[in-house]
């Protein structure tokens, strides 16, 4: 009888020593995972101020769209911010830097002036601009080809125009802008060396009513194919095309949807490439400083039925041979065989 009893308090001591044992193990293994849970960087923080609201701007649109969905992929915490004028655009610029974001970026040359002095301010911290150049040696310049597409386009127009005017309504008379005007104006000489170019300028990017009424000058002097480039603008231009019947392109997204009887073209600008882009090498440590440019051959600018696909069906005013042939232009300016150069440059 004493040996059971005994027998069972040993089997309970060893029995509550093995449980003690395995108790101390799973602490000791909890600990290990707190202490990796804790060792793991923390997630990244990116903002893109904009230095005005997003509003029916394609341009921002795409951007902001690019940006997000970088940062749903690459596991980045991201915020946009809009400005209603200058002097908010640069106390949303301090603010993120005061909120320490990890990298910040903007984009137009809207935003220059007040990043040149907030960057400047803040050497150490990281921060990039689309569409333009900021040159500082914490700024990424992301910047685009657009005479390239535009020469496209001009080539378009003047393979489809048959009265031999074709115009361009520019938002503003400002030297970031011959990139689409000498372009188009290149393209058209290159395939119709006896068509007019008309060109006339808003003063601004959100006046659609002084578009409209600039394009049906245009057209009053003959032209059939007028181009937007006039950013909120393009609208203006669209609703003229619609009401005399003379044909259109728009910017930046495929915007021939919108009207397909008379938005036949699009030129377009991979603002959401660029900004997704910027993102994705930040987060994987492949970001670097200085200027950055994206044309045809990086797929960031382009023309709807030559570079990219559309869902609206090619209008007959440009037709398919049009197509092909400004395909080959395409293809000759990606392999050097001709060049377009940049009207900024001397």
């Amino acid at each position: 009888m004493k040996k059971g009893i005994l027998l069972a308090v040993v089997l309970i001591l060893l029995s509550s020593l093995f449980v003690a044992c395995g108790k101390k193990e799973n602490n000791n293994t909890a600990a290990e995972n707190n202490a990796g849970a804790g060792d793991k960087a923390p997630m990244k923080k990116v903002a893109l101020v904009l230095p005005e609201k997003i509003g029916v701007n394609a341009f921002f649109v795409q951007m902001d769209e690019g940006f997000k969905k970088a940062g749903k992929e690459f596991n980045v915490e991201t915020k946009t911010i809009e400005s209603t004028d200058p002097a908010a655009f640069e106390q949303n610029l301090r603010s993120t830097v005061a909120e320490n974001y990890d990298l910040i970026i903007t984009a137009t040359f809207q935003a220059e002036d007040a990043l040149k002095k907030v960057a400047a301010e803040n050497p150490e911290k990281p921060f990039a601009i689309i569409d333009t150049v900021v040159d500082l040696p914490n700024v990424r310049s992301v910047v685009f080809r657009e005479y390239e597409a535009s020469y496209l386009l001009g080539a378009a127009a003047g393979l489809a125009t048959k009265s031999n005017k074709v115009g361009m309504v520019v938002a503003i008379d400002a030297p970031l802008l011959k990139k689409y005007t000498e372009g188009f104006k290149e393209g058209l000489k290159y395939t119709n060396p006896k068509a007019e170019m008309l060109v006339n300028y808003v003063g601004g990017f959100t006046d659609p009513a002084k578009a409209k009424e600039l394009a049906l000058l245009q057209f009053s002097k003959g032209a059939d194919f007028i181009a937007g480039a006039s950013a909120v603008g393009d609208l203006g231009v669209f609703e003229a095309a619609k009401e005399k019947g003379f044909f259109t392109s728009g910017q930046d997204i495929d915007n021939t949807g919108v009207d397909p009887e008379h938005v036949v073209l699009a030129q377009l600008k991979g603002t959401d490439t660029v900004a997704y882009e910027t993102v994705k090498s930040f987060s994987e440590g492949n970001f670097a400083y200085g200027a950055v440019d994206y044309g045809l051959k990086e797929d960031g600018v382009g023309l709807t039925y030559v570079t990219r696909d559309s869902q609206t069906p090619l209008n007959p005013f440009i037709g398919q041979a049009t197509v092909d042939k400004v395909k080959a232009i395409k293809d000759d300016i990606v392999s050097g065989k001709l060049v377009v150069k940049n009207p900024l440059n001397p």
